[in-house]
């Protein structure tokens, strides 16, 4: 009798013998993606300063500002707005006015761009699944691009808020979820993350100012067809399975604290144990499923969520020094996109690194509740 494997005291499936890949025609492929980011490009040098004006208080020691800017990872960063505009934001109203007009721009140049690629126009879209935890918004972002874009009156439409920087991979997930039930269409996912707007003034919580030290501005959308309209290898990669994950007792450890000036950022030091003692084993389980182990995965897409973060999922996985380098290297150039940056990654593979055909790839990314998200591709 085959025993069933436990993970986080939850019993999953025995083992099973190998699934093939899928046959063409039945899974979704992604066609397109394409990263936006604004046109205000700092180094990280050039900002730790500017930072320590909004944050601290006149005077105050910036020792760990500074320490805590050198080790983030992050080389240089784009920000929805000049530096020299966030003072005057002054509340929530008119941040979330600057995340609305930046996040339309971005939006519309990282759709269309996405689409051009994909050798499609907008009146092609079905769905389209609108992504963001750093502003709100109603009509949403995707109701505003609509008509400005010459989407179809009759597009499906998915504002999603809250998932925060697991985002990227969950709505890959959903889309593929929806072209499973709707072969003959096309998805798109539009991640918009102006994160330097929720950077709350005279705060200097630790939390705030790693928040501070990590996050970048940007936007990205991913197109993805059914498999009546592409099969494997049609620009691929494909999406084989998915699987998302909460961890019970851990609510409080990432997210937003909602007040009078916005989103106050919640970031537990635990994080990095959460991961190193969980994530493994679910991470490895949901492979197994498949016949497949860690040792088989070519391509990592890994969210890029701080280099503690980085260094637990290495640790927690046994993955070889250069298996997380594409991460680092998101990191390094436009700092933490939240839900944008395992986009702006895949982006980078496609372009940079094309994986061999048949080759194994995993997207994965982690966010508030506490989640993880895992996306397993096929080139």
């Amino acid at each position: 009798m085959r025993v069933p494997v436990i993970v986080d005291d939850v019993p999953l499936p025995p083992p099973t013998v190998p699934r093939p890949a899928p046959l063409p025609g039945t899974a979704s492929t992604i066609a397109a993606v394409r990263t936006a980011l604004p046109p205000h490009r700092y180094a990280q040098d050039d900002l730790t300063e500017a930072i320590g004006d909004l944050c601290l208080a006149p005077g105050a020691d910036r020792a760990v500002l500074r320490r805590l800017h050198a080790s983030a990872g992050v080389r240089t960063r784009h920000l929805a707005l000049p530096i020299e505009r966030y003072a005057g934001l002054g509340d929530f109203g008119r941040s979330n006015d600057a995340w609305v007009a930046a996040g339309l721009e971005l939006g519309e140049e990282a759709l269309t761009g996405a689409l051009r690629e994909a050798g499609l126009g907008p009146a092609d879209v079905d769905l389209l699944v609108c992504t963001s935890i750093t502003g709100i918004a109603a009509p949403s972002l995707d109701a505003r691009l609509a008509g400005r874009l010459g989407l179809r009156p009759d597009v499906k439409r998915l504002p999603v808020f809250g998932l925060g920087c697991a985002a990227g991979a969950a709505g890959l997930a959903r889309l593929h979820d929806y072209l499973r039930g709707h072969p003959d269409d096309t998805a798109v996912l539009l991640s918009v993350e102006l994160c330097s707007l929720t950077l709350q003034r005279r705060d200097d919580s630790r939390a705030n100012l790693v928040a501070g030290a990590l996050f970048g501005d940007g936007a990205a959308a991913l197109v993805a067809r059914g498999g009546g309209r592409a099969g494997p290898g049609a620009g691929g990669p494909s999406v084989v399975a998915t699987r998302s994950r909460l961890y019970p007792g851990t609510e409080q450890l990432l997210g937003w604290d909602i007040g009078a000036s916005g989103f106050r950022v919640v970031i537990d030091a635990g994080v990095p144990g959460i991961v190193r003692d969980r994530f493994g084993r679910h991470l490895r389980a949901f492979l197994a499923e498949h016949g497949l182990t860690t040792d088989d995965i070519g391509t990592w897409v890994c969210h890029p969520g701080g280099p503690k973060v980085l260094s637990a999922v290495a640790d927690a996985l046994g993955l070889p020094g250069d298996a997380l380098d594409t991460a680092r290297h998101s990191l390094a150039t436009v700092g933490n996109l939240s839900s944008a940056s395992v986009l702006h990654i895949l982006q980078t593979v496609r372009e940079s690194h094309r994986p061999e055909p048949g080759t194994w790839g995993l997207v994965l990314a982690m966010g508030p509740g506490f989640c993880s998200e895992l996306v397993l591709l096929r080139w």
